[in-house]
Parts: structure tokens; sequence; C-alpha cells
């Protein structure tokens, strides 16, 4: 038919090509999970390093693996293998299953009776999904529709995903589609025997989404089995590895993760590279430190002495934190008004010309910053965002999040007490570019950085401006501004934190 030649010419290159012949893969259909939990740890699917060149660009795209086979041919349990086997929490698992299209009423009459084709490429939106994955490849934020098999429709919310430095896009049509195909890195084919495919599948059907075992067996009759002949096999041609076994072929695994490794490592060189790359520089015009008066100097003395008992570092740092945020409020943007004053006379003032204030703290230390905001800015907002600190690698990862709505149109403070390398803090301003915050209205606030923090934070994001009371000239091995302030969160709250963690940002270990 017309649509069966339109359908297989999305295939590239023709499926005739003179490849030779490769090994073979398995895969399963799931929604990607926030996290994945395994007999060892916990990995978070929504982290990413964000490590950005000096325009604010992502100094590399995103590696993204496509995992192509038949339904019920295990390809999310290879993906949640190579997951495992990477030990990066910084991976998103992408599932074809969130694009099928809207069902018209005739079509969703036809779904119930099982007589919807849901194994043809025409059953996906393929422009949703590469306008997704483009967005994801270039470290972007997008919305994914969930669907939901039981009712065979979209349901009316949409879940977030942050981008990573490794996406996992698995589907029964991942390769069929050209365009789909060139955002592709490595392209996998996992293949399964079709009786145990159609086990599987029997087991899911009746089990996850309530189906009965005839209606199962007819829709696998007239519609999975040739299309998977037709649309689905012919593309094992195009992978790059096939997977024979699935889950079973852990050589194959080994291979798949030492490849993506290789990537990650360019990554982190580029990402140790930007730390450093302008050191030498002057401090950046988007720099504003408070004036060291006698009064801030002396202030600055107490909380850096290490025998400041923990109420007074407490009091002084307060104190600091109401000049620095008084301070920031002088670089919003004010229009002029006239008011009358009691005596009836017209006063020329100043007024606050945005639409209103919001402030977003980095857990945990930046939070501490939240009762002076509150203290001069009546009504404020509040946001949060939990990023913590690798102590393996030294990268930060986005483990929560909790912004007010409308923030677009907002003026941001987003505060944190120490910025030290600015790993954490030039995640966080992505994560509020994501959310159609502009850069412009976004104020770094700090009590403490690190030059190295200033100009990493500067260069990557050169509109964004950078506010604290004080900047000190190095960083250690260990990533502890010198001479530095110490631990803030534990000094802080009383906690003890392990001998070899950094200051920046102050996070709790999980």
């Amino acid at each position: 038919s017309n649509s069966s030649a339109e359908s297989l010419e999305r295939l590239y290159p023709a499926v005739g090509s003179t490849k030779p012949p490769r090994k073979r893969t398995t895969s399963q259909c799931k929604s990607e999970p926030p996290l994945l939990r395994t007999s060892k740890r916990t990995i978070y699917t929504a982290g990413r390093p964000p490590w950005y060149n000096e325009h604010g660009t992502q100094s590399k795209e995103a590696f993204v693996i496509g995992l192509g086979g038949g339904s019920a041919s295990g390809k999310t349990t290879v993906a949640t293998m190579i997951i495992e086997a990477l030990d990066v929490p910084w991976v998103v698992l992408l599932s074809m299953d969130s694009f099928y299209k809207v069902l018209t009423k005739q079509q969703q009459e036809q779904a119930a009776n099982n007589d919807f084709n849901f194994d043809h490429p025409d059953a996906f939106d393929f422009d949703l999904i590469i306008a997704t994955l483009k967005k994801l490849k270039q470290g972007k934020s997008v919305k994914i529709p969930i669907y939901d098999f039981t009712t065979h429709s979209r349901k009316k919310e949409w879940k977030t995903l942050y981008g990573a430095n490794v996406i996992i896009f698995e589907g029964i049509m991942a390769f069929a589609d050209k365009e789909l195909l060139k955002l592709l890195d490595l392209k996998i084919f996992v293949d399964t025997d079709s009786d145990i495919r159609l086990v599987r599948r029997l087991r899911r059907d009746i089990s996850e989404r309530g189906r009965d075992i005839e209606g199962v067996i007819k829709q696998y009759n007239k519609f999975v089995k040739p299309a998977f002949d037709q649309y689905i096999q012919p593309t094992m041609r195009l992978a790059d590895i096939v997977v024979p076994r699935g889950s079973g072929n852990r050589v194959a695994i080994e291979l798949i993760v030492q490849h993506v490794h290789s990537q990650l490592e360019e990554v982190r060189a580029a990402g140790a590279a930007l730390a450093s790359a302008h050191q030498c520089h002057p401090l950046p015009q988007t720099l504003s430190v408070l004036k060291s008066t006698p009064q801030v100097r002396g202030m600055h003395t107490i909380i850096r002495n290490k025998e400041t008992s923990r109420d007074e570092f407490i009091f002084y740092s307060k104190r600091l934190m109401r000049l620095l945020i008084e301070h920031a409020l002088s670089f919003l943007p004010f229009q002029s008004c006239t008011v009358q004053t009691p005596q009836g006379q017209d006063y020329e003032g100043r007024t606050y010309s945005g639409k209103q204030i919001t402030g977003v703290s980095i857990l945990r230390a930046g939070e501490t910053m939240e009762p002076a905001l509150r203290a001069v800015c009546k009504d404020v907002r509040i946001g949060t965002i939990l990023i913590q600190t690798n102590c393996n690698t030294g990268e930060p990862e986005l483990h929560y999040l909790r912004l007010p709505k409308d923030i677009s149109e907002d003026h941001v403070i987003l505060m944190d007490c120490t910025v030290s390398t600015g790993a954490a803090a030039m995640m966080a301003v992505r994560v509020l570019l994501d959310h159609d915050v502009p850069e412009d209205k976004i104020f770094l606030l700090s009590l403490l950085m690190a030059e190295m923090g200033v100009h990493s934070v500067a260069y990557a994001f050169p509109r964004v401006k950078i506010i604290t009371t004080a900047v000190d000239k190095k960083v250690n091995d260990l990533f502890r501004i010198i001479p530095g302030i110490g631990n803030f969160g534990d000094r802080y709250f009383g906690t003890d934190a392990p001998p070899d963690w950094s200051d920046d940002e102050d996070t709790l270990s999980t």
C-alpha cells in the first residue's frame, strides 16, 4: 500500500545496503523512571554535569544511544543494564511508548476492539520525538507526554525531563525515521526469539494493561508480527551493534559501556579545561562585591575564625546575608514615581518596575539566606534546588527541584552561601534557563566565592549578575576555598562533614 511504501521510505539508508551481517539483541517498553535502584545504590536519572564553554553553550552535546528491537524483546532491560554498568548518575531513559499519537474517536473504538495498529510507524509522533531529542541533546529540559495503555490515550499531565550526558532512547521504531537516525550516536538492536517475545507480551499485556488473552493474540497475529517483519527487522542492518539474547549477553553490554565511557571522558576533560580557562583574566564586570568596610571586614574575621562558636557564626552570617541581599536589591530595575507625603507634598521616588521577585535556594546552605530575603522583600516567593556533588567525580547532580509557577516572568535571586568551582551554581542557572527565566533576570548571591567559580559562572552565563561579600583567590585539591570559611552548612547546622568533602554548595551525602 502507499502507506507502507511511505513508511519504508523513512528507513535510512535503504535496507538493500550491502553491510555485512551483524550479531543480534533484547527489550521491553516502559516509561522512563525518575531513578533506578540497584542492589548497590540509587542512580538519579535527572542529573547532569553542567559544563559549558565561554559562550554559555554546551562544550559537547549529549551522547544518544538508540535501542531498537521488536515488541517485548527486552530493550528496557538492556537499557537498565547499560545505565548500571556505566556507573554514572546523569543518564536519561526515554521511551518511544510515550509518543503514541492522540487517537481520534474512531481510532479509539478500533483500539478497544484490538483493531488499531500500534506497531505501524504512523502510530508514532515522530515530529515530537525528534524535537524532544534535539532539546535533550542540547542539555535543555523537555516536557514528555504520559501515555495510558489501558485507555489508549495521553494523560492531561506531562512530565519534565532534564538533559544528561547520556540519553538512551528505546522503542520498536527507534531506527524507522531518517531525521531521528541522525540524532543517534550509537544504534543498538536487541534481537530476541519471536516465541520469547510473544510470551513476554502476553504476560505484560494481561497483567499490566488489563487485556484478555484472545485480544493479545489477535493483535499480535494481525499487527505485531507483520510490523516486525516489514518495519523493524529490516532496521537491524542499520545498527552499529546487535545484541543477541539481550540481557544475557554481558560481553556486548561491556563493549557498549566501554565505548560510552570514552565519550564521557572527553566531556570531563572539556569541563576541567573550562574551570581553569580564565584564571589569569581580570574579574568580570558582572561581578559586584560588597564594599569591604571595617564592619564587613570584622564580620568576615569572625565567621572565618575556626574558633568562633556556632551561635556567633550564625549571628554574624545572618548579618552579612542581610547586607548582601540589601546590596543585591539595588541592581533590580526601578522606575520614577511620584507620591504625596502626609504633608500634601509631592515626592519624586522610585518603585520596582518588574513583575515579581522570587528567591531560589540551592539546598542545603542556600536556604539559610531565605529569612534575610523574606525580611526585605514582602511576599517573596521561594523555590528550592537540591544539587549534590558526587564525591568520586567532583561533579554536581540535580536531585530535587521545586520552583514557583510562572517563574519565567520574575527576577530570580539564586542563593548559595559558598561557591568554589561554580559547578553547582552553573547547573542551577541552567535549570532556571530551562524554565525560561531570562539570563539577565538571574542574580547569583553568595557570601563567599572563589575566583575559579566567578570565572566559570561569568563566562558561561555572561548576563547573570554575580553578587558576593568577598572573593578568595584559590581552591585546593579538595575543592575547598582558600583561605575560605570552612564547610558553611556544617558550621551553621552543627553537623560534621567527611574530611574530604568540598565546601562548594555545601551538599549532603545520600
